[in-house]
């Protein structure tokens, strides 16, 4: 991601992740994400913690309601920070592409366990 006039820029690098890791091993990456930006004592995203740790997700230059309109984003249950379910919730609708792929991990999965 890179902040560019106001707006930021995202380049999606999920589909390519996934075809690398496999939907699996994606979707621990995800968990590995989240348990990198969460406060410890809390279990969740709050704009403190993803602002204490936005350099390791390229973030560094995005000002405060930046961040903050990306805790909205992803805040369903609207607590102010973000859970795990928020976050990888968030993550998919950020990329187009893995949205698409989504749909047929689900149903590769449905005819796989049946």
């Amino acid at each position: 991601m890179e902040s560019t006039n106001g707006g930021v820029v995202f380049e999606d690098f999920f589909p390519a992740m996934v075809e690398k890791l496999g939907a699996e091993g994606f979707m621990k990456e995800l968990c590995h994400g989240f348990g990198l930006l969460m406060d410890e004592e809390k279990g969740v995203i709050t704009f403190e913690s993803l602002k204490s740790n936005a350099e390791v997700l390229g973030l560094q230059d995005m000002s405060d309601e930046e961040l903050r309109c990306m805790l909205r984003e992803g805040d369903l249950d609207g607590d102010g920070a973000l859970n795990e379910m928020e976050f990888c919730t968030l993550m998919f609708r950020l990329s187009p592409a893995l949205m698409k792929t989504s749909r047929k991990w689900l149903m590769e999965a449905i005819v796989g366990s049946s």
